[in-house]
């Protein structure tokens, strides 16, 4: 076996098959219609990524409802038949280019700074959002402060996922990505302050995860048995990249054990460095440790280990190495690339050629006047 050859080894997720273990990871972008339709344009976006080898694509993430979902002007929805055929037209002729296609489909919440339908935001409870808008998507100022949703929203945010998932199954995807990730709205229930409600979705972590096993549930529920969904869970946010589970290793026990039992084929674990202790050591810790608390697995090994379904892990990496050595050490089933993936839309290709990948350029990749402005998150 060659040095990156795992990588190109077929893979089962869910009731598919992936012709490679290398997969784009969602990408926020802004390229669709005012109305959230997804255009020509972005139809050649993602064959491009097809057409370069990689196994599977992750689409940007798409809003749920026509509320409080949408997180910037110009993203895409899923959630009239307009949108939805425009999607068909992208999972077809990915298709056509032998690579498989899941959509992301989000609730921003409290992080929204662009929705055509509302401006007020939604979430768990009335807490500011650490820093400030993202002005890459045309934000501007702090985020403001949600108005804490109530029970029949929260039903309504439920639905959202579960009617988008419905007609991404009718577009022809292969799957769905529940966005649990990354500071939206999801992840603002499981974070322990931005969510400082007293019922059953507040308190302890196993509360704090209940949204997010109920809305997997759901889901599953509603497309039934035979296709593929899966979560994505993180640690750090768009708004504030550093931050780490209080308690730690006993915390993803809890939160991947519970959505290991909702009905997922998989967890999509992103980390700034995929292969790193989920919960460095500092100093202190390491000098005054009794061994009891010792583990350096990664993001994506407590997922596996705890979660016990198909784990895809993100985070830098773009270097064929890292990216087997992960797999190769069954911390997880499967990577994506973001920035390696925008860089080389044929990373793939290039590898098994063994040619030379190029380095990410921001202003080469970042083109304001093209209106694709792409970040991984």
């Amino acid at each position: 076996m060659t040095e990156t050859s795992l990588l190109f080894k077929n893979v089962t997720l869910g009731n598919i098959t992936l012709n490679n273990r290398i997969g784009v990871a969602p990408m926020a972008r802004v390229s669709a219609t005012f109305e959230g339709v997804a255009t020509n344009q972005m139809v050649s976006y993602y064959t491009s990524f097809a057409r370069g080898g990689f196994g599977l694509i992750i689409t940007e993430a798409i809003y749920t409802d026509d509320k409080y979902s949408q997180g910037y002007f110009n993203n895409p929805g899923l959630i009239n038949d307009e949108q939805t055929q425009a999607w068909k037209k992208i999972v077809d002729s990915v298709h056509q280019a032998g690579a498989k296609i899941f959509a992301q489909i989000m609730h921003a919440g409290a992080l929204s700074q662009g929705n055509r339908f509302i401006q007020e935001t939604i979430g768990p409870s009335a807490v500011q959002p650490k820093g400030k808008q993202m002005e890459l998507y045309e934000g501007k100022g702090l985020y403001r402060i949600p108005r804490e949703a109530t029970h029949q929203e929260l039903s309504e945010v439920i639905n959202g996922f579960v009617n988008t998932a419905k007609r991404a199954k009718t577009a022809g995807f292969d799957g769905v990505e529940i966005h649990g990730a990354n500071g939206y709205l999801l992840d603002q229930f499981l974070t322990d302050y931005t969510n400082k409600r007293t019922d059953k979705y507040g308190g302890s972590t196993k509360s704090r995860v209940r949204l997010l096993v109920e809305v997997s549930e759901a889901v599953r529920e509603a497309v039934g048995e035979h296709f593929t969904i899966g979560i994505r869970i993180s640690q750090g946010k768009v708004n504030n990249y550093n931050h780490k589970w209080a308690g730690k290793e006993k915390d993803a026990e809890i939160i991947f054990g519970q959505l290991g039992h909702a009905g997922l084929d998989f967890i999509h674990v992103t980390e700034y460095e995929a292969w790193q202790p989920a919960f460095p050591k500092d100093e202190a810790t390491i000098l005054t440790s009794s061994g009891l608390d010792n583990s350096d697995l990664s993001l994506a090994a407590l997922a596996k280990k705890y979660g016990k379904v198909c784990v895809i892990a993100n985070g830098h990496l773009e270097d064929p190495i890292k990216a087997r050595e992960i797999i190769e050490n069954r911390e997880a089933d499967i990577i994506t690339l973001g920035k390696g993936a925008l860089a080389n839309h044929d990373w793939v290709n290039k590898v098994k050629k063994g040619e030379p990948l190029a380095e990410f350029n921001e202003e080469k990749v970042l083109r304001p006047n093209a209106r694709i402005k792409d970040f991984e998150i």
